[in-house]
C-alpha cells in the first residue's frame, strides 16, 4: 500500500492526478503541468513535500558529529536558523544523499533528507552515530508535514494566510529559518524562485494548505516541480548524483570543503581520485526533446544526459549532462536522440532564476 501524506485528501479534492512516487501516493498535476509551472514563475504555487524526512539531531557534540559526516563544513553555521546545503558521502566519495542542515542550538540541528533515500539515510546516520557519537539522539520527525510556497508573490501570500508570520520572517535571508510556535519557516526552495518551506505538525497541514488556497496560492504537482528545478539547475538525487558518483563530478564542488584540515567520510577518496567529468548545462539547438540517459558526443569523449526535458520558461529543451571536463562552455556537442545526432550547446547553468533566463554560454 502506498504511503500517504497528511494532505492526500486535499489533493484528491483538488482533482489531482495521483501517481506512485517512490512508494508515496503523490499528485503529478492538478490539470495542467504547464500552467502550474508558469504559475510559480509568475505568481505563487505550493507543493506538498511532506514525503521528505525531517530528522532532529540532539545532544552535546552534535556539531562535531556533523563535521565528520558531511562534505560541507557545518562550522559555517554560526547564526541560529542558518541553513547549509551538503552532501553526505560514503567511504568511496559517492553521494549517499544531498540534504539541508539547520543550526538551531549547539545541541540541536535539524536535517531534511530526500524522500526516496530517507530509510537508507537514517540507517547510515544511525550506524555512524553509534560508532562516533553514541550519546547523541537522531529523531525522525514523522509527526511533521512540509509545504513549500514558491514564486515572486509567495512570501506575501503566506504572510496574509498566517497572521503574525510576517513579523518574524520578513528579515530572513535566503537559507535562514525561524520558528513561530509549532511552525518552522525556512527561506529555502527548489524552484529558483523566492519563497518558504514551512514545517508544521501533520494535523495542522490541511488547515495551512486550505488557508493558502484561499489566498490564491495554486497547488503544484510533481511534474511542474521537476521542470522548475531543472530550469533552476538543481540536482535531483538518483539522476544527477548517486552513490557511484562524487559531488565533484556532479556540479557540487562548491559544497565540498577540501580547504580546512577537517576530515570527513569520503574526503580521502575525493582527494585521491582524478576529476574527469563535469556536470554541464545543454541547450538543444535542433528540434526535439532532451531526456535522461541520452548519449552526448563530444570531441573529448562521450557523456550522458542525467536530467532533461522541456523548459517552459525558456520555451526550449534543456538538460544537465555529465561530460568530459575538457569540454568548454559554448561548445556545440551532439546528442543521440532516436538514432539521430542533434546539436546542443554547452552552457553554464542555472537556466532560470527569479523568472528570467540566466544561463551563460561563454
Amino acid at each position: 500500500m502506498l504511503k500517504q501524506t497528511p494532505l492526500n485528501a486535499a489533493h484528491r479534492t483538488a482533482g489531482a492526478k495521483m501517481v506512485d512516487f517512490g512508494g508515496w501516493d503523490m499528485p503529478l498535476h492538478y490539470g495542467s503541468q504547464l500552467e502550474e509551472h508558469h504559475k510559480v514563475r509568475n505568481d505563487s504555487g505550493m507543493f506538498d513535500v511532506s514525503h521528505m524526512q525531517v530528522v532532529d539531531l540532539a545532544g552535546a557534540g552534535s556539531r562535531d558529529f556533523l563535521k565528520q559526516m558531511m562534505a560541507n563544513n557545518v562550522d559555517k553555521l554560526t547564526l541560529r536558523g542558518k541553513a547549509l546545503y551538503s552532501c553526505m558521502l560514503n567511504e568511496q566519495g559517492g553521494v549517499i544523499d544531498d540534504l539541508i542542515i539547520y543550526f538551531m542550538r549547539e545541541d540541536w540541528f535539524r536535517i531534511v533528507v530526500n524522500a526516496g533515500t530517507a530509510d537508507k539515510d537514517l540507517a547510515w546516520m544511525e550506524a555512524q552515530r553509534a560508532k562516533l557519537a553514541p550519546t547523541l539522539t537522531l529523531t525522525p520527525r514523522r509527526d511533521l508535514a512540509m509545504i513549500a510556497v514558491q514564486g515572486p508573490n509567495a512570501r506575501a501570500k503566506l504572510w496574509a494566510a498566517m497572521p503574525g508570520s510576517q513579523e518574524i520572517s520578513a528579515n530572513l535571508k535566503p537559507f535562514q529559518a525561524t520558528e513561530m510556535g509549532t511552525m518552522f519557516i525556512a527561506r529555502t526552495g527548489y524552484t529558483g524562485e523566492d519563497g518558504f518551506e514551512v514545517m508544521v505538525p501533520a494535523k495542522a497541514a490541511p488547515f495551512l494548505w486550505q488557508t493558502l488556497l484561499e489566498q490564491g496560492v495554486a497547488p503544484i504537482g510533481l511534474g511542474a516541480r521537476d521542470t522548475l528545478r531543472l530550469e533552476a539547475g538543481m540536482n535531483l538525487y538518483g539522476q544527477d548524483m548517486d552513490e557511484t558518483v562524487s559531488p565533484l563530478e556532479s556540479g557540487l564542488a562548491w559544497t565540498v570543503d577540501l580547504t580546512s584540515p577537517r576530515d570527513f567520510i569520503g574526503k580521502q577518496a575525493l582527494t585521491s581520485q582524478p576529476v574527469a567529468r563535469q556536470l554541464a548545462g545543454l541547450l538543444l539547438l535542433d528540434k526535439g526533446v532532451l531526456r535522461s540517459h541520452q548519449k552526448v558526443i563530444t570531441a573529448h569523449g562521450e557523456g550522458e544526459i542525467t536530467s532533461g526535458g522541456f523548459g517552459p520558461t525558456l520555451n526550449q529543451s534543456i538538460a544537465l549532462a555529465r561530460i568530459p571536463t575538457a569540454v568548454a562552455t559554448g561548445t556545440t556537442v551532439q546528442v543521440e536522440i532516436r538514432g539521430k545526432l542533434l546539436n546542443a550547446q554547452v552552457v553554464r547553468y542555472p537556466f532560470v532564476r527569479n523568472g528570467k533566463a540566466c544561463y551563460k554560454n561563454a
